[in-house]
C-alpha cells in the first residue's frame, strides 16, 4: 500500500503534465488549474490504493474537463466579441508542456470547432500519445468509437487552413510588423500583410477590442496603426514566447495589458490580440513568478 506521502509525491510529480492536458482541453489556465485542484482533491481520498497513478489521474482529468467544456460552450455564445485562448508563457519553468505546437494559439482556437469527445480524443492522441485503447478507457468508448471520433476531428481541423511557418521563422516577421505599425507606416505594414489577413482581438467587452473579426490589408494596416501608431500607444512592450511562440507583451503603468501575436511565414496572415484582463491573470502571475527566480538567482 502506498502512503499518503508517497501518493502526495506521486500528484506533485504528475501535476504539470495534468495541467497541460487540462489546459490543452479547456485553452484556458485558470479553469485548467480548476481542474488540477479537484483531481487532487479526488485523489487525497484514493491515492494510496491506486495501482496506476498516471492512469487514474489521466481518466479523471480528462472528465473533469469534459464536464466544464458543455458549460464552457454555452458561455462562448454569449462572450463579446471573437474568444481566444488564455495566452501562457511557456519558458515558465513551472509549467512543463512538451510540445510546444500542441498548445499554439492557432492550434486551441481551432480545438473549439471539435465536441468535448472529439477534442479529448484528439489531445489525448496527439498531444501525449495515448493508444486508442488507453483513450477508450479514459473516455469510456470502444476502441472503435475512438478511432472513429479521432478520425471526425482530424476532418474537423483538416479544413481549416493552417500556417506552415514554424515558431523560429516568426520572430523576425513579428518585429517588422511591429515596427512598422509603432512608426505608423501604413504603407510599409501593408507589405508585411498577406490579402487576407485577419485580426482577431479579445477584449470580452470588458476593455475596447474590435467586436468583429477585420479582413484584408488595407483595413487591417488602418486599424493596426490606430491602436499601436506614435499618436496611441504610450506603453512599453517585451518580446517573449507565449504559446509556444514569439509573441509582444504590452504593458500600460507597468501592468501588462495585451499580447499581440502574428502567423504567418513571408507574410502576416494572422494577427491574435488578447486584452481582456481576466485572461491576462495567469500570464501576469508567471512573468511575475519568474521575475522573482531572476531576482534570488542574481
Amino acid at each position: 500500500m502506498v502512503t499518503v506521502t508517497a501518493a502526495t509525491e506521486v500528484f506533485t510529480g504528475e501535476r504539470p503534465r495534468l495541467f497541460g492536458l487540462a489546459y490543452r482541453m479547456l485553452g484556458s489556465a485558470h479553469d485548467a488549474e480548476d481542474v488540477v485542484q479537484d483531481a487532487w482533491l479526488r485523489w487525497a481520498g484514493h491515492g494510496e490504493t491506486v495501482d496506476n497513478p498516471a492512469a487514474w489521474l489521466t481518466t479523471v482529468v480528462t472528465r473533469l474537463c469534459l464536464n466544464r467544456l458543455d458549460s464552457a460552450r454555452a458561455r462562448r455564445e454569449t462572450y463579446v466579441g471573437p474568444w481566444l485562448p488564455e495566452p501562457i508563457l511557456t519558458t515558465d519553468p513551472s509549467v512543463a508542456l512538451e510540445e510546444r505546437e500542441s498548445v499554439s494559439l492557432a492550434l486551441l482556437t481551432t480545438l473549439e470547432r471539435l465536441t468535448p469527445p472529439e477534442r479529448a480524443v484528439y489531445v489525448l492522441r496527439e498531444a501525449f500519445g495515448h493508444s486508442h485503447a488507453e483513450v477508450a478507457a479514459v473516455l469510456d468508448v470502444t476502441e472503435a468509437g475512438s478511432r472513429q471520433l479521432h478520425t471526425r476531428a482530424r476532418k474537423h481541423l483538416a479544413a481549416v487552413p493552417t500556417v506552415t511557418a514554424t515558431p523560429a521563422d516568426v520572430g523576425p516577421l513579428l518585429r517588422r510588423f511591429v515596427a512598422a505599425a509603432r512608426d505608423g507606416d501604413l504603407a510599409g505594414l501593408e507589405e508585411l500583410l498577406a490579402a487576407d489577413v485577419t485580426v482577431w482581438s479579445d477584449g470580452g467587452g470588458k476593455v475596447k477590442a474590435a467586436r468583429r473579426p477585420i479582413h484584408g490589408r488595407e483595413a487591417v494596416a488602418r486599424f493596426l496603426v490606430g491602436i499601436l501608431g506614435p499618436d496611441r500607444w504610450h506603453g512599453t512592450g517585451a518580446a517573449a514566447e507565449v504559446n509556444g511562440a514569439p509573441a509582444v507583451l504590452a504593458f500600460l503603468d507597468g501592468r501588462l495589458n495585451g499580447v499581440l501575436a502574428v502567423e504567418g511565414d513571408e507574410e502576416v496572415r494572422t494577427v491574435r490580440i488578447l486584452r481582456n484582463p481576466e485572461k491576462l491573470t495567469f500570464l501576469a502571475a508567471q512573468l511575475s513568478r519568474s521575475a522573482g527566480l531572476s531576482g534570488r538567482g542574481s
